[in-house]
């Protein structure tokens, strides 16, 4: 098998380690936000979830549609995806890159849990009743789920694709993390803060796992690279 030519892993590892402090440091601004009640956030939260609210009245089939397609930020949903992958690699005895990735989707939701905990965020409140949650708001566990989901699946897989796969990859995991964030403000249940930050810190946990691990390619809790594909310094 090859291995990412020299002086790549230490460049991926740098850029992963600044997507992940830029990751904490939004879900910690806008969790200050929050907390303080920056009056433009809070603003800019009720605006739009006002706009992108569907409303009590909304038909049958259109929520069970929402539901369907913000399942993915579930955790038994991420279990249930990941699940097969990890027994495989229990099998393959790949201990260090099934323990990766089980530490980075069952974390996930406690640590969205505390934070939720800490910043203290009720649920939007509309005129008509809203969704009538009594967990907490900030930051959106769906949206922190399903960012963790496709950032750990893209990370295990990097290695095995081309450039031209990793692509395609790359603009389906986000068009699906951008789709389930969309639907907790369509069924009225998170403001626009809640779902970036969770966003964020979704992304910020599952690389902080993959460097402290060494998830990255050439790493030792990385599927090796595949013959005749390359991780070039920028990723690709």
């Amino acid at each position: 098998m090859d291995v990412p030519p020299d002086g790549v892993a230490p460049v991926l590892r740098r850029r992963a380690l600044v997507a992940a402090v830029i990751g904490y440091a939004v879900v910690a601004l806008l969790g200050i936000g929050v907390f303080t009640d920056f009056g433009p956030q809070l603003r800019l939260d009720g605006v739009v979830s006002e706009a992108m609210y569907a409303g009590d009245d909304r038909a049958a089939a259109l929520n069970g549609l929402l539901q369907v397609l913000t399942a993915p930020g579930l955790t038994v949903f991420r279990v249930l995806v990941l699940l097969p992958v990890v027994v495989w690699l229990v099998v393959r005895r790949a201990w260090w890159v099934a323990a990766w990735v089980l530490t980075a989707i069952v974390l996930v939701a406690p640590l969205t849990t505390l934070l939720k905990k800490l910043v203290g965020r009720v649920r939007p409140d509309f005129v008509n009743g809203g969704a009538r949650l009594e967990s907490l708001s900030y930051p959106s566990g769906h949206a922190a789920g399903i960012a963790t989901l496709v950032t750990v699946v893209l990370v295990l897989v990097w290695p095995l694709l081309t450039p031209t796969v990793r692509r395609i990859c790359l603009v389906l995991g986000v068009a699906l993390v951008v789709l389930v964030g969309l639907t907790r403000m369509w069924l009225g249940v998170h403001f626009l803060s809640d779902v970036v930050g969770g966003w964020a810190f979704g992304l910020a946990w599952t690389l902080t796992m993959a460097l402290a691990f060494g998830a990255l390619p050439g790493g030792r809790a990385a599927l090796p690279l595949r013959r005749g594909v390359v991780v070039s310094g920028d990723g690709r």
